[in-house]
Protein backbone atom coordinates (compact mmCIF):
# COMPACT_ATOMS: atom_id res chain seq x y z
CA UNK A 1 0.00 0.00 0.00
CA UNK A 2 1.22 3.49 -0.86
CA UNK A 3 2.26 5.61 2.12
CA UNK A 4 0.51 8.87 2.98
CA UNK A 5 2.33 11.97 1.76
CA UNK A 6 2.16 15.12 3.87
CA UNK A 7 1.19 18.05 1.65
CA UNK A 8 0.83 20.79 4.21
CA UNK A 9 0.34 21.70 7.85
CA UNK A 10 -1.13 24.60 9.77
CA UNK A 11 -1.85 25.65 13.31
CA UNK A 12 -5.35 24.66 14.42
CA UNK A 13 -7.34 27.37 16.24
CA UNK A 14 -6.51 26.10 19.73
CA UNK A 15 -2.92 25.09 19.17
CA UNK A 16 -3.04 21.64 17.59
CA UNK A 17 -1.62 20.78 14.19
CA UNK A 18 -3.90 20.52 11.17
CA UNK A 19 -2.30 18.37 8.46
CA UNK A 20 -3.24 17.63 4.85
CA UNK A 21 -2.26 14.19 3.50
CA UNK A 22 -2.56 12.54 0.10
CA UNK A 23 -2.30 8.90 -0.96
CA UNK A 24 -3.02 7.64 -4.48
CA UNK A 25 -5.48 10.44 -5.18
CA UNK A 26 -7.20 10.26 -1.79
CA UNK A 27 -6.95 13.25 0.55
CA UNK A 28 -7.27 13.43 4.32
CA UNK A 29 -7.23 16.35 6.76
CA UNK A 30 -6.30 15.43 10.32
CA UNK A 31 -5.84 17.31 13.56
CA UNK A 32 -3.47 15.90 16.16
CA UNK A 33 -3.59 12.59 14.27
CA UNK A 34 -7.40 12.37 14.26
CA UNK A 35 -9.05 12.40 10.83
CA UNK A 36 -11.52 15.26 10.46
CA UNK A 37 -12.45 14.62 6.85
CA UNK A 38 -11.59 12.49 3.86
CA UNK A 39 -12.19 12.83 0.15
CA UNK A 40 -13.60 9.29 0.21
CA UNK A 41 -16.53 10.26 2.45
CA UNK A 42 -18.53 13.35 1.57
CA UNK A 43 -22.05 12.11 0.93
CA UNK A 44 -23.40 13.46 4.20
CA UNK A 45 -21.86 16.90 3.60
CA UNK A 46 -23.54 17.04 0.19
CA UNK A 47 -26.82 15.95 1.73
CA UNK A 48 -26.53 18.77 4.27
CA UNK A 49 -26.49 21.32 1.46
CA UNK A 50 -29.19 19.56 -0.55
CA UNK A 51 -31.61 19.60 2.38
CA UNK A 52 -30.85 23.19 3.34
CA UNK A 53 -30.93 24.76 -0.12
CA UNK A 54 -33.62 22.77 -1.92
CA UNK A 55 -36.40 25.36 -1.75
CA UNK A 56 -34.72 28.73 -1.29
CA UNK A 57 -35.65 31.86 -3.24
CA UNK A 58 -33.65 32.83 -6.32
CA UNK A 59 -31.89 35.70 -4.52
CA UNK A 60 -31.05 33.51 -1.53
CA UNK A 61 -28.26 34.54 0.81
CA UNK A 62 -26.53 31.55 2.35
CA UNK A 63 -23.87 31.35 5.05
CA UNK A 64 -21.71 28.21 5.29
CA UNK A 65 -19.59 27.69 8.38
CA UNK A 66 -16.62 25.48 7.54
CA UNK A 67 -15.09 25.01 4.08
CA UNK A 68 -13.70 21.51 4.54
CA UNK A 69 -12.80 20.07 1.15
CA UNK A 70 -15.43 22.12 -0.66
CA UNK A 71 -18.10 19.43 -1.02
CA UNK A 72 -20.78 21.22 1.02
CA UNK A 73 -20.16 24.43 -0.90
CA UNK A 74 -20.33 22.66 -4.27
CA UNK A 75 -23.60 20.93 -3.40
CA UNK A 76 -25.10 24.24 -2.24
CA UNK A 77 -24.07 25.99 -5.46
CA UNK A 78 -25.63 23.20 -7.49
CA UNK A 79 -28.97 23.82 -5.71
CA UNK A 80 -28.92 27.62 -5.90
CA UNK A 81 -29.78 30.01 -8.71
CA UNK A 82 -27.31 32.25 -10.50
CA UNK A 83 -28.69 35.17 -8.45
CA UNK A 84 -27.86 33.62 -5.10
CA UNK A 85 -24.86 34.53 -2.96
CA UNK A 86 -22.87 32.30 -0.63
CA UNK A 87 -20.53 33.43 2.12
CA UNK A 88 -18.13 30.78 3.46
CA UNK A 89 -16.62 31.39 6.89
CA UNK A 90 -13.42 29.37 7.41
CA UNK A 91 -11.23 30.04 10.43
CA UNK A 92 -8.03 28.37 9.16
CA UNK A 93 -6.37 30.26 6.28
CA UNK A 94 -4.49 27.14 5.13
CA UNK A 95 -7.77 25.32 4.45
CA UNK A 96 -8.72 28.07 1.99
CA UNK A 97 -5.26 27.85 0.40
CA UNK A 98 -5.54 24.06 0.08
CA UNK A 99 -8.98 24.43 -1.55
CA UNK A 100 -7.48 26.75 -4.13
CA UNK A 101 -4.57 24.35 -4.64
CA UNK A 102 -4.31 20.56 -4.24
CA UNK A 103 -7.96 20.08 -3.20
CA UNK A 104 -9.51 22.37 -5.81
CA UNK A 105 -10.44 19.65 -8.29
CA UNK A 106 -12.26 17.45 -5.79
CA UNK A 107 -15.49 19.48 -5.81
CA UNK A 108 -15.02 21.19 -9.15
CA UNK A 109 -13.28 24.37 -7.93
CA UNK A 110 -16.27 25.90 -6.10
CA UNK A 111 -14.21 28.85 -4.81
CA UNK A 112 -13.91 30.06 -8.40
CA UNK A 113 -17.69 30.58 -8.60
CA UNK A 114 -18.61 34.27 -8.78
CA UNK A 115 -21.43 33.73 -6.27
CA UNK A 116 -18.95 32.80 -3.52
CA UNK A 117 -17.23 35.05 -0.99
CA UNK A 118 -14.79 33.66 1.58
CA UNK A 119 -14.31 35.22 5.00
CA UNK A 120 -11.30 33.86 6.87
CA UNK A 121 -12.68 34.06 10.39
CA UNK A 122 -14.85 32.26 12.91
CA UNK A 123 -18.42 31.72 11.72
CA UNK A 124 -19.59 32.72 15.19
CA UNK A 125 -18.11 36.18 14.66
CA UNK A 126 -19.78 36.42 11.25
CA UNK A 127 -23.12 35.64 12.87
CA UNK A 128 -22.58 38.18 15.63
CA UNK A 129 -21.40 41.00 13.37
CA UNK A 130 -23.46 40.65 10.22
CA UNK A 131 -26.50 42.83 9.75
CA UNK A 132 -27.77 40.61 6.98
CA UNK A 133 -30.64 38.19 7.39
CA UNK A 134 -29.70 34.84 5.89
CA UNK A 135 -32.06 32.52 4.03
CA UNK A 136 -29.99 29.56 5.20
CA UNK A 137 -27.14 28.92 7.60
CA UNK A 138 -25.18 25.69 7.19
CA UNK A 139 -22.71 24.56 9.83
CA UNK A 140 -20.14 21.86 9.10
CA UNK A 141 -17.77 22.79 11.89
CA UNK A 142 -15.69 20.37 13.97
CA UNK A 143 -17.63 17.16 14.74
CA UNK A 144 -20.95 18.93 15.18
CA UNK A 145 -22.61 19.74 18.53
CA UNK A 146 -20.28 17.35 20.35
CA UNK A 147 -17.31 19.53 19.38
CA UNK A 148 -14.08 17.56 19.31
CA UNK A 149 -11.20 19.79 18.28
CA UNK A 150 -12.04 23.26 19.57
CA UNK A 151 -13.60 24.13 22.92
CA UNK A 152 -15.04 27.39 21.58
CA UNK A 153 -17.29 25.35 19.28
CA UNK A 154 -19.26 24.20 22.32
CA UNK A 155 -20.46 27.82 22.57
CA UNK A 156 -21.40 27.84 18.88
CA UNK A 157 -23.68 24.85 19.41
CA UNK A 158 -24.92 25.87 22.86
CA UNK A 159 -28.01 27.90 23.70
CA UNK A 160 -26.28 31.20 22.94
CA UNK A 161 -25.04 30.06 19.54
CA UNK A 162 -28.37 28.54 18.53
CA UNK A 163 -30.20 31.73 19.55
CA UNK A 164 -27.69 33.78 17.55
CA UNK A 165 -28.34 31.68 14.44
CA UNK A 166 -32.10 32.03 14.91
CA UNK A 167 -31.76 35.79 15.15
CA UNK A 168 -29.62 35.94 11.99
CA UNK A 169 -32.15 34.08 9.83
CA UNK A 170 -34.99 35.49 7.80
CA UNK A 171 -38.47 34.31 8.64
CA UNK A 172 -38.84 30.72 7.36
CA UNK A 173 -35.04 30.52 7.13
CA UNK A 174 -33.19 27.22 7.38
CA UNK A 175 -30.55 26.27 9.96
CA UNK A 176 -28.78 23.06 8.93
CA UNK A 177 -26.11 21.42 11.07
CA UNK A 178 -23.88 18.44 10.26
CA UNK A 179 -22.96 16.10 13.10
CA UNK A 180 -20.97 12.90 13.44
CA UNK A 181 -23.65 11.52 15.78
CA UNK A 182 -27.17 12.14 17.13
CA UNK A 183 -27.63 14.62 19.96
CA UNK A 184 -31.00 14.83 21.72
CA UNK A 185 -29.87 17.77 23.86
CA UNK A 186 -29.08 19.78 20.72
CA UNK A 187 -32.55 19.05 19.34
CA UNK A 188 -34.05 20.40 22.56
CA UNK A 189 -31.94 23.56 22.28
CA UNK A 190 -33.14 24.08 18.71
CA UNK A 191 -36.78 23.76 19.72
CA UNK A 192 -36.29 26.06 22.69
CA UNK A 193 -34.86 28.72 20.34
CA UNK A 194 -37.96 28.58 18.13
CA UNK A 195 -37.06 26.10 15.41
CA UNK A 196 -39.23 23.39 13.93
CA UNK A 197 -36.75 20.50 13.87
CA UNK A 198 -36.13 17.50 11.64
CA UNK A 199 -33.27 15.04 11.97
CA UNK A 200 -31.90 12.97 9.12
CA UNK A 201 -29.56 10.00 9.42
CA UNK A 202 -27.46 9.80 6.26
CA UNK A 203 -24.53 7.58 5.22
CA UNK A 204 -21.13 9.21 5.13
CA UNK A 205 -20.47 8.04 1.57
CA UNK A 206 -23.92 8.56 0.13
CA UNK A 207 -25.06 5.61 -1.96
CA UNK A 208 -21.79 3.84 -1.17
CA UNK A 209 -22.87 3.58 2.48
CA UNK A 210 -20.50 4.04 5.36
CA UNK A 211 -21.21 5.11 8.94
CA UNK A 212 -24.30 7.19 9.58
CA UNK A 213 -24.03 10.89 10.25
CA UNK A 214 -26.79 13.17 11.50
CA UNK A 215 -28.16 16.31 9.89
CA UNK A 216 -30.22 18.62 12.06
CA UNK A 217 -32.60 20.77 10.04
CA UNK A 218 -34.26 23.66 11.82
CA UNK A 219 -36.79 26.02 10.22
CA UNK A 220 -37.36 29.39 11.88
CA UNK A 221 -40.98 29.98 12.83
Amino acid sequence: MNPWAKLGAARAPEGGELVLYERAGEFSIRVNGHELMSSRAHGSEERLAALACAHLREEARVLIGGLGMGFTLRAALDQLSVRARVVVAEIVPAVVTWNRGPLAHLAGRPLDDARVEVEVRDVGRVLRETKERWDAILLDVDNGPQALTRKANHVLYGEQGVALARQALRRDGVYAVWSASPDDAFVRRLRKAGFAVETHEVPARGRAGGPLHTIFLGRSL
